[in-house]
């Protein structure tokens, strides 16, 4: 594949792909049924669902990180990859006799025709919010006798799965009227956080400060915040501000030393955060 397609000078020239079939799906369950065939790869033929767990939320978390990156290649690469861990498991439950590929795809095309009655049948729904109000109208036909909350997958990053939480509830009635409700249980949460520290109580600091985490996430949503979002922006900004006191620790001490060391006074490492900081705002400084 040509480098040129994804730089974006190039791009802007490049009339968009014609139309593709999917076809060149078969040719990746081919090469999978050779690979689990038995003469096939030992270590393709020694995966279980359990194993590939892993590789699926990695993969998923490289699509989003490509996506971020802005590079197109990247991206392409690795839809690529998640496309496979799709195939791998599917072939994996067709030589159970659970369901392959097909059914997959069978299924999800059904649930998007279903669930699309504007574009497929007569529904009127002319704005996102009208469509999405249908969609969940939908959903819950779909869904009748599950919980509210029992689509929502466990194994989401906890605080998107917080948020999610508050947003689906907050459908039926059961929230804060106003951000100051909310912004009041934050002030609840850490008093009675301040309480399980003062006791000492591991269990109990765990709860409430699981506690306080929720009551932000839902702060977060009424003051329309990703949670999420928010927290990996500030994650990134304290990872390139220590990447800078490393540099000077470095460069002024030789590095963190031997594990046996002395570690260097926290003034001393607050001055190189501050020079991170400062160098930060001069940057952003018209």
């Amino acid at each position: 594949m040509s480098l040129a397609r994804f730089d974006d000078r190039a791009e802007r020239a490049v009339p968009a792909l014609p139309l593709q079939d999917g076809r060149t799906v078969n040719n990746l369950v081919g090469v999978m049924q050779r690979l689990l065939s038995d003469d096939g790869c030992p270590w393709d033929r020694e995966q279980t669902m359990e194993s590939l767990r892993k590789y699926t939320l990695e993969e998923a978390c490289e699509v989003i990180d490509a996506i971020d990156s802005g590079s197109k290649e990247a991206h392409c690469e690795e839809l690529g990859d998640l496309l496979l861990q799709i195939v791998f498991q599917a072939e994996l439950r067709r030589r159970e006799g659970a369901f392959g590929l097909d059914d997959v795809v069978e299924a999800v095309v059904h649930k998007l025709v279903f669930r699309h009655p504007h574009v497929f049948g007569d529904v009127k729904a002319e704005t996102p919010g009208e469509v999405l109000a249908n969609w969940e109208k939908l959903k819950a036909k779909e869904k009748a006798g599950r919980g509210l909350l029992d689509g929502l997958a466990r194994n989401l990053p906890a605080l998107l799965r917080s948020q999610r939480i508050g947003e689906k509830v907050e459908r039926v009635g059961f929230d804060w009227p106003s951000v100051e409700g909310s912004r009041a249980k934050v002030a609840e949460e850490l008093r009675e956080l301040d309480e399980a520290i003062a006791s000492g109580d591991p269990g109990a600091v765990e709860e409430e400060l699981g506690d306080t985490l929720f009551a932000l996430v839902n702060l977060a949503r009424h003051v329309r915040v990703d949670a999420e979002g928010a927290l990996r922006r500030t994650a990134d900004k304290f990872a390139k501000r220590f990447k800078h006191v490393e540099k000077r620790v470095q460069e002024v001490h030789g590095g963190w030393g031997e594990a046996s060391s002395p570690n260097l006074p926290l003034d001393v490492l607050d001055r190189y955060w501050d020079e991170a900081k400062a160098a930060e705002r001069a940057k952003d400084t018209p």
